[in-house]
């Protein structure tokens, strides 16, 4: 991740009470585990890992690249799902602490059904680990949220997924 960039005040994590507000409501949301992953809740500080993946070209077969208006617009409707419809992005960190990439249960305008999405940094990538974190969201869906179906949309030029 570049160091150079300045961050928006509203990319800055909240203090005091807001601070602690938030952490509750993250709390709320399901932590998941693989052989090698957590899936957590996302903090207002991955939000930078993130929108250096959708604004650059790798967010080619998702749907990108996006500004970085956009990527926080996508950030914030991805995360708030969670109080919506029950799921949405989980962050995917490693043993040793790293973020990974991400993996989601999205519902977008124009969606007929719940998507399951992933999309891994590069250094993680080729690894599994997405296969990982895509089986336990799939899991959680069917046995947990009951999810009659998901579906998954796939570039055609990324054989990998």
């Amino acid at each position: 991740m570049s160091t150079l960039l300045t961050l928006s005040a509203h990319e800055i994590a909240p203090a005091g009470a807001a601070r602690d507000e938030a952490a509750r409501i993250a709390a709320a949301v399901p932590v998941l585990h693989s052989a090698r992953l957590t899936l957590r809740a996302p903090r207002i500080e991955d939000f930078a890992l993130y929108a250096e993946i959708v604004t650059g070209p790798r967010a080619e077969g998702i749907g990108g690249p996006l500004s970085r208006d956009e990527a926080w617009d996508d950030w914030m409707r991805l995360v708030g799902l969670w109080l919506m419809r029950g799921h949405g992005l989980w962050v995917m960190e490693t043993r040793k602490a790293e973020v990974a990439g991400f993996v989601l249960i999205g519902f977008e305008p124009g969606d007929q059904e719940p998507e399951l999405g992933w999309f891994a940094t590069e250094a993680h990538e080729g690894q599994g680990l997405v296969t990982e974190a895509a089986q336990a969201v799939l899991a959680h869906a069917r046995d947990t949220l009951r999810l009659p179906s998901l579906v998954s949309y796939i570039d055609p030029q990324n054989a990998r997924s």
